[in-house]
């Protein structure tokens, strides 16, 4: 019963809040969401990416075994997504992003804080800043066909990452008004960003209901298990591994649709918008089934 409740109390908020950005969305399908994805870009994402990796407790040990446990996942990732591909005869280059790369920011980060506190947050962004990473260098290199090294060195995330693991490695104490600033950055951060997820949900289309859920059962089923294997395999456990383990069970990240619709195919995009908004869906039946699994057994 306790379990219970401690989920209730990790995932209602979360979707609660994606639920009001759905309202708002259909209530107002002209409202403007710009300054969100502005805001979050070059200001909100790295300031949670500082909060959440210097003021939580993490190590740079944890942070850099997690960083790469979380790699070794996305190879997973890539292998069961190009195994589906081939299966659905669809494109293997640049259809892969939403396979490889799960929700871990918008969600993730706010389900691993509920669950496990400072600390689940701290870990939790190790998984985060690597997908964050991939979304600019893989993700728009699938996308275009093309790799583009200098996108990376004009994203805020990127030097945010930087200068965090610099405090970490060094063991500095960031000033209090850093932690501060950064603290209410980062808390306003996951509120704008979960609600305009929200509002996503009632933009995007779903264009191949089949191929779109069989395709989403590979990213909010599959994922998990293969996040329980990296645990198994490295025998990991505590509140890093459920952290570890809920970040791998997010549904495919709608960042990978805004890069699909700059540089990719209208089908291509199509697609991927219809596995992004089916594995959002799913993922509101899945996520709550593996926080109970972590909680129980990795706490």
């Amino acid at each position: 019963m306790e379990v219970l409740l401690k989920l209730f109390e990790v995932v209602f908020p979360v979707f609660f809040v994606v639920g009001i950005g759905y309202y708002l969305g259909k209530k107002n399908p002209k409202i403007d969401t710009d300054f969100i994805t502005n805001f979050a870009a070059n200001i909100g994402t790295p300031g949670l990416i500082f909060f959440s990796i210097t003021s939580t407790g993490v190590t740079f040990k944890l942070f850099s075994s997690y960083f790469v446990y979380a790699f070794i996942a996305i190879l997973g990732f890539s292998l069961i997504g190009l195994i589906f591909l081939l299966i659905l005869k669809k494109d293997l280059v640049t259809e892969l992003p939403p396979f490889i790369l799960p929700n871990t920011g918008n969600m993730g980060l706010p389900i691993c804080l509920f669950a496990y506190g400072a600390k689940g947050f701290g870990v939790a962004s190790a998984v985060a800043a690597i997908i964050m990473l991939l979304h600019f260098t893989v993700g728009v290199f699938l996308a275009k066909k093309k790799f583009d090294a200098n996108l990376i060195f004009k994203t805020p995330a990127f030097y945010a990452i930087l200068f965090s693991v610099g405090f970490l490695y060094f063991e500095l104490n960031p000033p209090t008004f850093l932690i501060n600033l950064t603290m209410l950055l980062s808390y306003a951060t996951i509120f704008l960003v979960l609600m305009s997820l929200g509002i996503a949900l009632t933009r995007l289309k779903i264009f191949d209901f089949k191929n779109a859920v069989i395709s989403s059962f590979s990213r909010v089923i599959i994922g998990p298990i293969i996040g329980y294997l990296v645990i198994r395999f490295f025998n990991l456990n505590g509140y890093a591994a459920g952290s570890l383990l809920i970040q791998c069970s997010m549904p495919s990240a709608v960042l990978t649709y805004l890069v699909g619709s700059m540089y990719s195919k209208k089908k291509v995009v199509d697609n991927i918008a219809s596995m992004i908004v089916v594995s959002t869906i799913m993922s509101f039946f899945t996520i709550p089934i593996v926080v109970f699994f972590a909680l129980k057994y990795f706490n």
